[in-house]
């Protein structure tokens, strides 16, 4: 199942939420700040002991003092008018990320796991929302109709943004 819903990412009681992150992993601006902020100091001495990751790469680490159980980071590409592949990157952002959270769904004992994602790479990213959520919802449909055994894993895609809510309700609608 997928649904839109508005929010604060880092107060919902999800198993994982998504970190939309910079390649260097390190505490940025908007939802990733809000992030590392709310998990606390584990978190960073956590991702500092990784490699700088590319665009579209995603990894899993501990919550902290989030609610939720595990964090996902997924890199989101810089948006540059659509010539440098951009499309494609934030979908293998939204792909690699649900990998992460059924492999996570494959080693617990859970039947179901939900997972909170924002919108990634708009604001500081330069995606256009109408865009980013449309890449978004196309790529989390396109893995589950591939892998129906990813079914269940519920999907939420939450934003503090009135327009974001909205354009995810339509893309959704569809």
């Amino acid at each position: 199942m997928m649904y839109a819903m508005k929010g604060d990412l880092t107060g919902l009681d999800f198993d994982l939420i998504v970190c939309p992150a910079n390649p260097q992993l390190l505490p940025g601006s908007g939802v990733n700040k809000e992030i590392f902020e709310a998990a606390g100091r584990g978190l960073l001495c956590e991702v500092m002991q990784y490699k700088e990751l590319k665009a579209g790469q995603a990894i899993m680490t501990d919550a902290y003092h989030l609610p939720c159980k595990k964090v996902i980071h997924a890199v989101g590409p810089v948006y540059n008018s659509g010539q440098d592949n951009e499309e494609e990157l934030l979908a293998s952002c939204y792909w690699n990320a649900l990998a992460l959270a059924y492999d996570y769904l494959m080693k617990s004992e859970e039947e179901k796991i939900t997972v909170a994602f924002p919108c990634i790479s708009t604001g500081v990213g330069g995606f256009p929302d109408e865009l980013a959520c449309h890449i978004a919802v196309k790529t989390i449909r396109k893995l589950f109709r591939l892998y129906p055994e990813a079914k269940a894993i519920d999907v939420a895609f939450v934003t503090r943004a009135q327009e974001q809510y909205k354009i995810l309700k339509e893309e959704l609608a569809r």
